[in-house]
């Protein structure tokens, strides 16, 4: 097999609130943005071939994308995959797992396309009770297990899920030959995204641990924790709305470019830097994971997506696998001391600095 490494982490994000479920945790119902507002991806679907090609991103890229409701609602996300897949870079998706028609469409992908293809499947329990649709959850899973495409499951672990700990853990065994993994929400109606649970953290962590789960214990380990060292997020990763093509350093740090505006240009980098506004990396398990910040210590990406079923059989399929525990630094330069001093500089974002002090959203 192919030693591919990993050029760039490219997180994209779909504006859309469209959604068939109504989590009580979901980030949606905390910023009261359950309105839903229909969005044109017709220049996406268009340029984003071109626009994310191996050449201009400097080489394989893994690519995540996650929409505020559930991601696979718009009807043009299906053609968007086919066209960042057929660039040969490797594509994860974040899905509530019930809309069938789009695996459907994905498992019909070239088989190399579905080899590059992950899907991060949240378990809402709860809303699939409630709506009936735990069966059809699973059908899907299966039948993108059964056509190579990777995936993993995870829980949120809100409070609300307690009781239920033991019925989730036999459904999963029942229907996975395995248990989920579990992230740590944050809870986006306060500044500095605590955690979401009333639980003292001892609680929290040892009512959750019960699944074993390596992508819990490093968010947990990480979660709160205001990173100081210089971090080659902007330069070794982007953060991009697919609808506009904005694309930044990092969610709240500073903006770069447009990916549409020429897509044969190449795109305009430079890292945060010391400069990160985020009160702890709440997605480190990614970006920290990926090696964002070289000298941290963090495990595989692979290793808190994965698990090992009961017949022996794996999540991630053999290519999957092998690029998530690529490093960024395997495939990219580190600055020395004078140039992460003249990146700090480039990378102050006065912006968000008096945003920041005058505390305006």
């Amino acid at each position: 097999m192919e030693n591919v490494k990993m050029k760039r982490f490219i997180e994209c994000f779909l504006p859309s609130t469209a959604c068939n479920m109504k989590c009580e945790y979901c980030y949606i119902t905390q910023n009261k943005e359950r309105v839903v507002k229909p969005i044109d991806l017709s220049k996406c679907e268009k340029m984003i071939g071109k626009a994310l090609s191996k050449e201009r991103l400097g080489g394989v890229c893994m690519i995540n994308i996650c929409a505020a409701g559930e991601t696979l609602m718009p009807k043009e996300v299906i053609s968007i995959l086919h066209d960042i897949l057929a660039q040969g870079h490797y594509v994860m998706l974040v899905t509530n797992g019930t809309l069938t028609e789009r695996f459907k469409a994905c498992c019909e992908f070239p088989e190399e396309y579905r080899s590059h293809l992950f899907f991060k499947f949240s378990f809402h329990y709860l809303e699939l009770k409630k709506q009936n649709k735990l069966d059809t959850y699973f059908s899907n899973i299966k039948m993108v297990q059964e056509a190579g495409i990777s995936f993993t499951v995870e829980i949120t672990p809100d409070d609300s899920y307690i009781p239920y700990i033991p019925e989730m853990i036999e459904i999963s065994r029942k229907n996975l030959g395995t248990l989920p993994h579990v992230t740590v929400a944050r809870d986006e109606r306060y500044r500095g995204y605590p955690f979401l649970s009333k639980l003292p953290h001892e609680e929290f962590i040892k009512t959750w641990s019960v699944f074993e789960s390596e992508l819990f214990r490093f968010k947990d380990s990480i979660f709160g924790i205001k990173r100081h060292e210089f971090c080659y997020a902007g330069e070794w990763s982007i953060v991009v709305d697919l609808q506009t093509g904005e694309y930044k350093q990092c969610y709240r740090a500073k903006r770069l470019g447009n990916l549409y505006a020429d897509v044969n240009a190449p795109l305009h980098l430079c890292a945060v830097g010391h400069h990160c506004p985020e009160g702890h990396c709440y997605n480190g398990h990614a970006f920290l994971g990926f090696g964002l910040i070289p000298e941290l210590d963090t495990p595989d990406y692979a290793d808190q997506r994965n698990r090992v079923c009961e017949d022996g059989k794996q999540w991630l399929s053999e290519p999957m696998e092998c690029f998530m525990r690529c490093k960024l630094r395997e495939a990219n330069q580190e600055q020395n001391r004078g140039q992460k001093f003249l990146t700090d500089i480039r990378s102050i974002n006065c912006k968000q600095i008096i945003k920041d002090v005058l505390r305006i959203k």
